[in-house]
């Protein structure tokens, strides 16, 4: 399968967002093209970064990588601690892995952050829930001269000696894309975003919305935000289709967003009526894919962010410059190449 490199899009754009609520009822609008029938998707990819991870561990052998990510309750986070876990015993480091239950306990992850700086390890690696709120604690590492890594969701803060995550940007606008195309493009569709506050919530947001003024005669009617939490993202989904009875698409901007977004489609029988375009993946998201009951996603490479913090961890410790990102890449999938190596290798259960 031959994957076409896609350009990034145009960054933070103006968001449209309107509040909905309501008793979860089945939508009345006549059916939106069946899944079954959509046209066939190509298979786009944003490419990684040229960056060259280290062969060995030199001077960081045996020292400490505090790795505090966002949550736990996420089969992603779950293959993103694989992937460290498994490049850290690979270079001879130690490392430490933990994360709050669950992506709205941006207080209890400040805590793990300042615990892990406590221990004084040799570098810290961060996935940001809160983008602004851990400024002390950074800047404490700094004063240790601990290099701090961020990944997956960066932080407003040049102290990170780099950030490891997918161009979230350019992934949104390529979901929009792929909607945009299934709809006609033309009708109206919402998004069901896991928060404002981190790096990935706000550039996935404004990358799916930016991708979306290029289609001036398609509506996104709501913007909501459900903590990553699936009964949440399955209530918010409800209400906006309680409002918005002729609504043609969903784009769940995380794994459990999507999920939510799934769970509402099939308690009010709209499955295969409204389309639904996802992130990430998890058992949930490919057996909809397969069964025609999500039209595809954006896959990143969650193991390969965990591995290439722990390898730029190592780099900051015996004190290689980094560049400011490192682009861990992602791609399109649907029932067309959901088999395809390439694409299985990226994906996770």
């Amino acid at each position: 399968m031959k994957l076409t490199r896609i350009i990034g899009l145009a960054a933070t754009a103006a968001i449209v967002a309107s509040a909905c609520s309501g008793a979860a009822v089945t939508p009345t609008a006549a059916p939106a093209t069946q899944a079954a029938s959509q046209p066939a998707a190509s298979s786009d990819s944003g490419a990684a970064s040229a960056y060259t991870p280290p062969t060995d561990a030199g001077a960081a052998k045996g020292k400490t990588i505090a790795i505090v990510s966002k949550g736990e309750q996420h089969a992603f986070w779950q293959a993103v601690k694989k992937g460290a876990q498994d490049e850290a015993t690979k270079l001879g480091v130690q490392e430490t892995y933990q994360g709050p239950a669950n992506e709205t306990m941006v207080n209890d992850q400040l805590t793990m952050l300042q615990n892990a700086l406590t221990n004084n390890p040799a570098a810290v690696c961060f996935a940001a829930l809160d983008s602004k709120a851990a400024g002390d604690l950074l800047n404490q590492a700094k004063g240790k001269n601990i290099p701090v890594v961020g990944f997956d969701s960066g932080v407003d803060s040049t102290i990170p000696v780099t950030t490891v995550a997918t161009d979230n940007i350019a992934a949104a606008g390529l979901a929009a894309q792929k909607l945009a195309a299934m709809i006609g493009d033309s009708g109206k569709v919402a998004v069901i975003v896991h928060d404002q506050t981190s790096q990935t919530g706000i550039t996935r947001r404004d990358g799916f919305v930016a991708e979306m003024k290029n289609h001036p005669n398609i509506q996104i009617v709501s913007i909501q935000y459900g903590a990553g939490d699936h009964q949440k993202s399955a209530d918010l989904a409800k209400g906006i289709m309680t409002a918005n009875p002729d609504l043609k698409g969903f784009f769940g901007a995380n794994e459990g967003s999507i999920d939510g977004i799934l769970d509402a489609l099939k308690e009010t029988g709209n499955t295969g009526k409204i389309f639904a375009v996802g992130y990430d993946s998890g058992q949930q998201q490919l057996d909809a894919i397969n069964n025609g009951a999500e039209a595809g996603a954006i896959t990143q490479n969650p193991i390969g962010i965990g591995a290439k913090c722990v390898d730029a961890a190592v780099d900051a410790i015996n004190g290689k410059t980094l560049p400011k990102t490192i682009d861990t890449g992602f791609y399109w999938y649907d029932k067309t190449n959901i088999n395809d190596p390439t694409i299985q290798a990226v994906l996770y259960k």
